[in-house]
């Protein structure tokens, strides 16, 4: 290995696959697992057989020596398998003495194919010697190297019928004979393995991960490695506390029904208003939580050993979040298409699941979760991805009925547009395309970012006083109040016009920018305008007509 690190130290520079690090006595263990992850999906994109970490070497290249111990080098090992996905380990470590210096040589694998390498969740890279996140054309190349390949389809070789819990594969027979209801005079006559192949769940009698996952009894989970049968559901209060949890674990089939019957689908009370509206209804539509929940463990990315989790929280809302990126890329393109996927995360998992009647793959069970909202005059459901996760918020309430209502029955608006206007509505930021597609139909109006329903359509919905509270009034209205302010009392200073005019500003600008609004219209009228001078100081204004 000393000539393997000679080589190595005639490179001119650091590289994506090599990097030097003093470190003489300790390194930092999340350090090195960002350096893992970076140096192992480099070390695939280039095609080599390994990538290398130099400890005891500086960024000049000279050999200062280490002191880190074996002992240390195992708990780095450790700390590498634990919180790796795929859990990967070192090929080797080696020590080398040089010139009566050491220095620990560690040869990291590359990613296997298909499944770039993620430290606690999240993929590195490099880009020369620079550390930073491994960015998603490169995360696709790796994993486009074994489209074959399927999580959910690998065998768990020491399984067997028995890890399975017989009460999940009762159930399971139940939903497979509601979606195949032709196997009804056949079904007596099949053993648990037979069942099992039929509904595609197993692989010629052998057990898979997808069978574990699914019918696996609790202590059987361990046969998922790195993957994680765990779904909690969490209660918060209004500020977020957490006041109650409870976690569930294989079979994941029933574990479905018993989170179902966690969640507190409240009665939702409409006020009244003549006949349009019922009631009441359920906060939830059934329909939308054995969707998402549903939707959580078929496109689960498993390899990054993160679990499912259900909040639900007392000011009416439910989330669901889960690891992996959002295939799709946008919610937007599921709408648009409103089509079948054409890959899935985890194919096998998905048609058993389809098997089952879990989920479908028709590719309208999202699109329906929006109409039924839309047509219940809630909010739409709202969707994020960050940090490698896919995050789902579902309302139980009217935000805004009078909006809501009207807005629903303006025929001319598609599913589309009310999504559009639905975060106009949520304050969230459009794009250079939503914007002008909006404004092509005259639904918004503003400056961006800080747009708001058009008059044509807060016309339409009862809305003309919420319109003039987001668009506010003309700077010449704001003018006119502060001449008249001065007229009045002599001065003002800027406490006193930001007093007066504060709450007349649009609601839809924060309280810093409407500090600002105000600093501009005072710099206006005196160095534009030269209707107002200060004849005070900077910090302690007395503004007055001039």
């Amino acid at each position: 290995m000393r000539t393997t690190l000679l080589n190595l130290l005639k490179s001119d520079t650091e590289t994506e696959i090599l990097e030097f690090k003093e470190a003489k006595n300790q390194f930092d263990k999340n350090k090195l697992g960002k350096y893992f992850s970076a140096l192992s999906n480099e070390a695939n994109l280039k095609s080599k057989s390994q990538a290398w970490l130099l400890l005891g070497v500086d960024n000049t290249k000279n050999i200062v020596g280490t002191y880190i111990s074996d002992r240390q080098i195992n708990n780095y090992k450790e700390e590498i398998a634990n919180n790796t996905s795929p859990k990967l380990n070192f090929i080797e470590v080696h020590r080398v003495d040089h010139e009566e210096r050491s220095v620990l040589m560690f040869e990291i694998p590359p990613a296997p194919m298909g499944m770039p390498v993620a430290w606690k969740g999240h993929y590195y890279g490099r880009d020369g010697e620079s550390l930073g996140p491994l960015n998603i054309g490169e995360i696709e190349r790796i994993r486009s190297q074994a489209v074959s390949f399927d999580w959910s389809a690998q065998i768990v070789d020491d399984a067997t019928i028995s890890d399975l819990s017989s009460e999940a594969i009762e159930k399971a027979k139940k939903l497979f004979l509601i979606k195949n209801p032709k196997f009804k005079s056949d079904i007596t006559s099949w053993d648990d393995i037979t069942f099992l192949n039929k509904a595609k769940l197993s692989i010629k009698g052998k057990i898979t991960n997808t069978a574990i996952l699914l019918l696996g009894k609790p202590e059987s989970e361990h046969y998922l490695s790195p993957g994680v049968a765990k779904i909690s559901w969490i209660l918060r209060d209004r500020d977020n506390i957490e006041k109650d949890y409870e976690h569930f674990f294989c079979p994941v089939l029933l574990s479905v029904d018993e989170i179902f019957a966690k969640i507190r689908n409240l009665k939702y009370r409409y006020l009244q208003s003549g006949t349009l509206f019922p009631d009441e209804v359920l906060q939830y539509e059934p329909f939308i939580i054995r969707e998402a929940l549903n939707n959580c463990i078929a496109h689960q990315d498993y390899t990054l050993g993160g679990k499912i989790n259900v909040v639900e929280k007392e000011d009416s809302t439910l989330t669901f979040s889960n690891k992996g990126y959002f295939i799709p890329q946008t919610i937007e393109n599921v709408i648009i298409l409103d089509s079948p996927e054409a890959e899935y995360r985890n194919p096998f998992l998905v048609n058993a699941m389809v098997n089952l009647n879990m989920i479908d793959t028709v590719g309208s069970g999202i699109k329906k979760m929006f109409n039924i909202q839309r047509h219940k005059f809630f909010p739409l459901p709202e969707y994020n991805f960050r940090n490698n996760s896919v995050q789902v918020q579902v309302t139980g309430k009217v935000i805004d009925k009078a909006y809501a209502e009207k807005l629903v029955q303006m025929p001319e608006l598609s599913l589309m547009e009310i999504m559009l206007l639905d975060k106009v509505q949520k304050n969230k930021l459009l794009s250079a395309d939503e914007t002008k597609l909006l404004r092509s139909k005259r639904l918004i109006e503003g400056r961006k970012p800080n747009y708001h329903i058009s008059s044509s359509v807060a016309k339409g919905t009862g809305q003309e006083a919420d319109y003039i509270k987001m668009r506010g009034f003309k700077d010449e209205h704001y003018k006119k109040l502060i001449l008249e302010y001065i007229n009045k009392y002599g001065s003002a200073s800027k406490q006193d016009i930001e007093k007066l005019i504060t709450d007349l500003l649009p609601d839809i600008l924060d309280k810093n920018k409407k500090k600002n609004k105000v600093r501009n219209i005072i710099y206006a009228m005196s160095k534009k305008d030269n209707t107002i001078k200060n004849m005070g100081t900077r910090r302690n204004s007395k503004w007055i007509k001039v």
